[in-house]
């Protein structure tokens, strides 16, 4: 059992965070829509919290023992977030702050290979997997290399690389078989 002056301390203790909660501004939402925010601090604020929200679920995603449904879902939510985050930077470069989207990082494989996913919309960039989420089922096809595909020689491809020298009807332009034949040419001459 505490003392009676532990048990006014804790008291006064719970008093003083009830009082100090209380004179604190309630806590601010995000707005739902960037183009909402009509403040550049305001906007960077927003942008800030959502790449802390992106850090702590990359963090998370990390861990290959979550299960595959978990993982999928943290790599949809880490998907919006970014998504959410390219529309503040947008904002943030129209109320004149800075840009950016131009040092953005890059997709890059199992390799640690940069890899260009476009977006079937065709603006921005792709759908993302992070960490233990590039090895689910179904996603480790999307990395790889389709292995190549020899196409097969067309009897037409064959005969259109065969001209006149292959049929040996050069040989004597190089001058090799001139200095050969000479003295072969003497020789039987001399032998008749």
């Amino acid at each position: 059992m505490a003392r009676n002056e532990e048990k006014a301390q804790s008291m006064l203790n719970r008093y003083i965070t009830l009082k100090a909660e209380e004179k604190k501004k309630p806590k601010e939402r995000r707005p739902f829509l960037a183009s909402e925010c009509r403040d550049l601090a305001e906007a960077d604020k927003w942008r800030q919290q959502i790449m802390r929200e992106i850090g702590r679920k990359v963090a998370e995603i990390q861990n290959e023992g979550l299960g595959e449904h978990r993982l999928r879902d943290l790599n949809d939510e880490i998907n919006k977030l970014i998504r959410e985050k390219s529309h503040w930077e947008r904002r943030i470069v129209e109320l004149g702050g800075p840009n950016y989207a131009k040092h953005s990082a890059k997709m890059t494989d199992l390799e640690g290979n940069i890899v260009d996913v476009p977006n079937p919309s065709g603006r921005g960039p792709g759908y993302r997997y992070f960490g233990a989420a590039k090895k689910l089922p179904g996603v480790r096809e999307l990395f790889e290399k389709p292995p190549e595909l020899r196409k097969r020689r067309t009897r037409y491809d064959i005969y259109k690389r065969i001209d006149a020298s292959y049929y040996g009807y050069r040989d004597d332009e190089d001058g090799v078989l001139e200095k050969v034949e000479g003295p072969a040419q003497e020789n039987m001459r001399t032998a008749k």
